[in-house]
């Protein structure tokens, strides 16, 4: 029996979706130009290259940028405390 070929279709698809979901500000361009920046040329590259490309550059994302960002209303609660912050007088 021959073994079937792993496809790496499904997991590239799955990241790209997984990525426009947690940085929606970011276009496909922005993801595809960074993911590939080390690439000079797409043209010979293997899908399982590619799913690499993808995988490294999601786990680079979620090091430099958790999806977890503080909400709008939060941080101007923050600055309007901090701006009432009496730093004259010592306790």
């Amino acid at each position: 029996m021959k073994k079937k070929k792993p496809t790496y279709y499904k997991p590239i698809i799955s990241i790209l979706e997984e990525l426009c979901k947690t940085y929606p500000s970011y276009g496909l361009g922005r993801h595809f130009s960074t993911a590939f920046s080390e690439y000079t040329d797409l043209w010979g590259v293997t899908d399982k290259e590619l799913l690499f490309a993808l995988e490294k550059y999601k786990a680079e994302l979620q090091y430099d940028n958790p999806p977890h960002q503080t909400p709008e209303e939060e941080l101007e609660k923050i600055i309007k405390d901090g701006l009432s912050l009496n730093l004259d007088q010592e306790d």
